[in-house]
């Protein structure tokens, strides 16, 4: 089509739908969800792939690699966590797949002796303290904050002190 032999009125309504038609497909755009995975990622071998009885601690290690986390209570257990997120527009992040894969080894032989393979359905919500632990002292009004430092020192900045030594002392 040749903008030319249009009229005048013509390319102006061609060029105002084009251009909403931009404005739109900018804003669907930003309506895609912004996808991240985190964590763990088994690039030549799963954790879910471990054998039981046969693996080893170094056989673990040099198919897997670091675990991400080892256990605070027994050293003996490593995990290997992965999630992927989702976050559409200036929603929170929605986790939308979670996977935990304990791997317990023997305390004397090294051998693995389970694998437990934990997903996003097999977490637990916690329910979280939300008091705050009062600290003490006085509370200032919004006054007191402001002019609180007024007549308290100079303009020019004070020359550091002697380290180990008291300020004014």
């Amino acid at each position: 089509m040749n903008l030319l032999k249009l009229s005048r009125s013509a390319q102006a309504r061609l060029i105002a739908f084009a251009g909403l038609g931009l404005v739109g497909a900018a804003a669907l755009g930003g309506c895609a969800p912004l996808r991240q995975t985190n964590g763990y990622q088994a690039i030549d071998h799963k954790p879910q792939d471990i054998k039981v009885g046969v693996d080893t601690r170094s056989t673990v290690l040099d198919a897997l690699g670091s675990p991400s986390a080892v256990s605070t209570f027994d050293p003996n257990v490593w995990y290997y966590i992965s999630q992927n997120t989702d976050q559409i527009g200036y929603h929170n992040t929605h986790v939308t797949r979670r996977t935990v894969v304990s791997i317990t080894f023997n305390k004397e032989s090294e051998q693995v002796t389970a694998v437990n393979d934990l997903a996003l359905k097999d977490g637990k919500i916690i329910a979280y303290n939300t008091r705050e632990t009062p600290t003490r002292g006085r509370e200032m009004s919004i006054i007191e904050q402001l002019l609180g430092n007024v007549g308290r020192g100079g303009l020019l900045p004070q020359q550091d002190p002697t380290p180990g030594q008291r300020p004014g002392g």
